[in-house]
This record gives C-alpha cells, sequence and structure tokens, in this order.
C-alpha cells in the first residue's frame, strides 16, 4: 500500500474515534508508573496485584485469535503487553481495529510472567493518547541509509534505541565537565552569541545584520575574549559552555554550530592548567564510559597510561625533516606543494605550518599527550615562552592522531596583542577569511590590565571521539546537504 494510502487509512480511523465519542489526541494519561519501574519492580508488583497503568507507544503486535500480544516502550523502557477478548470484550475489538504500531496508547492492568518467562502487562483497559498518520519504517538500515537517518533523526531514535543511549552518554559528558569545573571553584557565565568583532579563533563567521539598531553582526566563532574580560573585570576563574558558529567545512571532525566549553584561570600558566584539565579529562571519560580506555578508528586508546609531553619543534621535524627554528617560508611552500596542499588557501607562514603539521604530524600522534610550545606565528593570542620568543606557552591535548583541545598562557601583554592582530589584519586583506580581525575594545580592556591567566577551550569533537562516531552523528539535528 502507498504511504499516502496508509496515511488516508489512519485519517479515517482518527474520524471514526471522534465520532465514536473517543478523542484520539487527549491532553492527560493516568499513568501511574514508567515501563522501567514496572520492570524493576516486577515481582513486588506482580505479588501484590496492584493496577500498573503504563502508557506508550506500540512497537509491535502478534494477533492470536481472540487474544493478543503487543510490545509498549515509553523510551525507560520496552514491556509486552497482553490483550484478550474475554477480559476486554467489546474493547477488544476496537484495539484490534484502531491500535497500529506507532500509535501511542494508555493500558492498564496487572503483571505476569508468560509460559516463555516474558514479563508481561495483561490489560484490563486501554486508552488512545495518540493516534500516529504515517507508519514507522519496517526496516532501517544505518549503514546504507545513514543520511536518511540524520535527516529524519526522530526515526532513527525511534527505531535504533542504541541511538538514544549515545545521547543519554553525551548529557553525562557534559554535566560532568561542569560538576568538575564548579567544584574547581568555576563561575559559569553566559556570553553574547551576537558580535560586532568576531574573535578568539582563526574562522570564518556567519554575517548577519541587526535591525534595530541597523549594525552588521557577527555569530561568534569562540567564547574566549569575553571571558577575558571578565577576567579583567574581576573574576577569577570562569568557564562557559555554549554554542559557537563557523562557516567552514563539513568532515568527521567538523560542524557550522556546536558546543564549546572555554575555560579561564587566573594566576595560573599553560603548565599548571595542564595537571588540571588531565584530571578533569579523565574525570570526565571515566564518568561517560564507564572506563579509561576505548577504541577509535582501530587504535586503543588509554587515557590512564602516562600522558606524553610532546615538543612541537621535535614532532615537527621527525615526520617532515624541517626544522622550524630554520625554515623559510619559500622552503614551506615547496614542501607543501610537493605533499599536494594548495598554498593559495594557506597564506603565510602560520597557516603553512599549521596545515603540514595536520597532514604529515598529526595523524601520527596516537597515544594522549599534550603538544606544547608551537610557533608564535599559528598562535596570536598565547603568550611568548621566555626561553625562545618565537615560541608560545600553548598546549593541545591530543590523542589517535587529532587535537582534542587547546589552553595556552594568555597573551596579557596589549602592545604585543596589538602587533599580532596587525599581523592577522595583514592576512586578511591579502585574503585570509579565517584570519583574526583587530578588536580595539579587547585591546583597551587588556590596556586597564589582566591578571596572568590561562585558558583552555574544547569542543564536542572529544565526546564524538569516546564513543567513536563522526561528530554530526552525535548532534541530534546536523546540517545537512539539500536533497537533488
Amino acid at each position: 500500500m502507498a504511504l499516502e494510502e496508509i496515511r488516508k487509512t489512519k485519517i479515517e480511523k482518527v474520524e471514526k474515534l471522534r465520532s465514536g465519542g473517543i478523542e484520539p489526541y487527549p491532553a492527560a494519561t493516568d499513568r501511574n508508573m514508567a515501563i522501567s519501574k514496572a520492570l524493576e519492580d516486577f515481582d513486588a508488583l506482580s505479588g501484590s496485584q496492584k493496577e500498573v497503568i503504563a502508557a506508550g507507544r506500540v512497537m509491535a503486535k502478534r494477533e492470536h485469535g481472540g487474544s493478543m500480544f503487543f510490545d509498549i516502550n515509553d523510551g525507560s523502557g520496552k514491556i509486552q503487553g497482553f490483550a484478550k477478548e474475554d477480559i476486554l470484550g467489546g474493547q477488544f475489538a476496537k484495539f484490534q481495529e484502531f491500535v497500529d504500531i506507532g500509535d501511542f496508547i494508555e493500558i492498564r492492568g496487572s503483571l505476569f510472567k508468560t509460559k516463555r518467562e516474558e514479563k508481561t502487562i495483561e490489560i484490563k483497559d486501554w486508552k488512545m493518547l495518540t493516534k500516529a498518520l504515517l507508519p514507522l519504517p519496517e526496516k532501517w538500515h544505518g549503514l546504507e541509509d545513514v543520511e536518511e537517518r540524520l535527516r529524519k533523526r526522530y526515526l532513527d531514535l525511534i527505531m535504533r534505541p542504541e541511538e538514544r543511549e549515545v545521547f543519554v552518554k553525551k548529557s553525562i559528558f557534559w554535566k560532568t565537565m561542569r560538576d568538575f569545573l564548579l567544584k574547581e571553584g568555576g563561575l559559569e557565565v553566559e556570553t553574547p552569541v551576537l558580535e560586532k568583532i568576531p574573535g578568539g579563533a582563526d574562522a570564518e563567521p556567519f554575517a548577519t545584520h541587526l535591525n534595530a539598531l541597523n549594525i552588521d553582526m557577527f555569530l561568534r566563532i569562540s567564547l574566549e575574549l569575553n571571558l577575558k574580560r571578565l577576567i579583567v573585570g574581576g573574576y577569577e576563574k570562569v568557564f562557559e559552555i555554549g554554542r559557537i558558529f563557523r562557516n567552514e567545512g563539513i568532515d568527521k571532525e567538523h560542524l557550522q554550530d556546536y558546543t564549546q566549553m572555554e575555560m579561564y584561570w587566573a594566576y595560573t600558566d599553560y603548565e599548571e592548567l595542564m595537571k588540571i584539565l588531565k584530571r578533569m579529562y579523565k574525570t570526565v571519560i571515566k564518568k561517560t564510559l564507564g572506563s579509561l580506555e576505548h577504541d577509535y578508528q582501530g587504535n586503543h586508546i588509554n587515557w590512564g597510561a602516562p600522558w606524553k609531553k610532546i615538543d612541537y619543534y621535535k614532532v615537527f621535524k621527525q615526520y617532515t625533516g624541517l626544522d622550524l627554528k630554520k625554515v623559510t617560508e619559500e622552503k614551506l611552500k615547496e614542501y607543501a606543494a610537493a605533499e599536494g596542499i594548495d598554498i593559495e588557501k594557506h597564506l603565510g607562514r602560520g597557516r603553512l605550518i599549521d596545515v603540514i603539521f595536520k597532514k604529515k604530524v598529526r595523524p601520527n600522534l596516537i597515544d594522549p599527550g599534550f603538544l606544547v610550545l608551537p610557533p608564535i606565528a599559528i598562535e596570536p593570542l598565547a603568550k611568548r615562552w621566555p626561553k625562545d620568543p618565537n615560541r608560545v606557552e600553548r598546549f593541545q591535548i591530543v590523542a589517535g592522531g587529532t587535537e582534542l583541545g587547546k589552553g595556552f598562557s594568555e597573551l596579557n601583554d596589549p602592545l604585543d596583542q596589538r602587533t599580532r592582530f596587525q599581523e592577522q589584519a595583514k592576512l586578511r586583506e591579502a585574503g585570509d577569511k579565517e584570519a583574526q580581525m583587530m578588536d580595539e575594545d579587547f585591546i583597551e580592556a587588556l590596556e586597564y590590565g589582566m591578571p596572568p591567566t590561562a585558558g583552555f577551550g574544547v569542543s564536542e569533537r572529544l565526546f564524538s571521539f569516546l564513543v567513536d562516531k563522526p561528530v554530526r552523528e552525535t548532534v541530534f539535528f546536523p546540517l545537512m546537504k539539500p536533497k537533488d
């Protein structure tokens, strides 16, 4: 039967229910317990013959003459229902006629076990709660229908309970991180999503217009600069978990809008922050997965093993043969071109180093560790390393060949910050849409004085890494390419 014919038949059932004085979409239910509770307390409830009133979606039906078994799921669990004609009387025929797979119903009755020891509710009455007009898919092939699953995520969640569990874990992931930071004395704050000057990251922003003030605005690409303004304002430890927006490509690690946590701890440097974050990561990962070990893309990751400290310059030379202390920009261009990198899209020394690193070096960094002290050209917001002013006190948490968080001793020298913004502005003028913009207000804030501060940011990419899924499969409703 064609989909439109099925829908027409179901609408006719809705009309027939209403003409018979039955509302197919009532506002309330008398449910007195979740299915998970009925299953948990089954022995006590079945022994007492206490009436159970459950509600949920019908997921399967099996008719046997004057009786019927069906499965009902309320999100907390699934239980079998048993309807019998000599118990329900005329209500049994109505059940047969009007209840379809996909409908939400309320059932009341007592608990018992079948001959096969399956926990079951023998119903004495039922009520329609929601009459579905479209049928659930008979088959839902995850591998073949990935695009369709993501377009119609609600069906994916109905048909694949394991997908719902992914998002339960994701909630635990963010809650545990929030609880850890609060326990460490952090103050959770909220900062604006709309900004006149987007900053704090190398990314192309989304542009919009604010009609009320007749000014162009941007969706934030980072939480950084406003949080550091709060450190200037006198707060010692602040963090935010919020959405950021970047007009960049889509791949297994990147989305246009996603959740990020950023934290800024005054009177702390990058070395001290690494110690805090190592504890935080272990706490969050253990709580989320139940273990500090998991697999990612065929690699076994053990967060409980000693973390390596990896020198950016040494590892760069190890895998490319290039010495960042000596290599010229021209030599970087030659190397990048030989590796098939479009050098026209990566302007300046910093961009070239970064793209070469991501292609040739980072894939080799499998075990968890801290990648430290990169060249200043790739990080305009970090404090210079005293032992070499061409390097900055920055670290990245790396594992499985990817980056899973970045932090540094924050640059609080306003004169140095202005110079670095000016260098970024030159890159923008040359066509680099991801280069950072000059932010005079932020520089002015620094001129009032910001104490020594360390900052860190991590996105939900970490969660997708832990569950070994592309990041778009770990968000409910990812942006998708329009259908042809």
